[in-house]
C-alpha cells in the first residue's frame, strides 16, 4: 500500500485528492502548509507528496526545496497541484525538484497516473 502526503491549504481540495488516492487503495496523510508537510514527510516517510504552490506560511516551492535539501526526504517525488499551470510553472516546478506538476481542475486519472513516480 502506497502512503501518500497531500498538502493543500483547502480543505475542500484536501479531500477531493484525498478520495481519489484512498479509493485507489492508498494510505493517505494531510497537511494543509509547506511547514507541516515537511514535518510529516519526516515522520511518515510517504512514498510519494502531492503539493500546492501557493499556501500560507511556506508556499509548496519552499517547502520542495526543503524537502531535496534533507538527506531523510529528497528521494520522495513531489508532484505540484495548483491552479498555476503556465508552461513556466511547469518548468519552474521541475526545477524546485518537482516530478510533475498537475494543473487545477483536474481529472482523477491525472492523479492516479501520477502515482507511477511513487517509490
Amino acid at each position: 500500500m502506497k502512503q501518500v502526503l497531500i498538502v493543500d491549504d483547502l480543505a475542500t481540495e484536501r479531500e477531493k485528492i484525498s478520495g481519489i488516492l484512498r479509493d485507489a487503495g492508498c494510505n493517505v496523510t494531510v497537511a494543509s502548509n509547506g511547514q507541516e508537510a515537511l514535518e510529516l514527510a519526516k515522520s511518515t516517510r510517504p512514498n510519494i507528496i502531492f503539493m500546492d504552490i501557493i499556501m500560507p506560511q511556506m508556499d509548496g516551492y519552499q517547502a520542495c526545496r526543503k524537502l531535496m535539501q534533507d538527506a531523510d526526504t529528497k528521494m520522495i517525488p513531489v508532484v505540484f497541484v495548483s491552479t498555476k499551470s503556465q508552461r513556466a510553472d511547469h518548468v519552474w516546478a521541475k526545477m524546485q525538484g518537482g516530478r510533475d506538476l498537475i494543473a487545477k481542475p483536474y481529472e482523477e486519472s491525472s492523479v492516479l497516473d501520477a502515482l507511477k513516480y511513487a517509490a
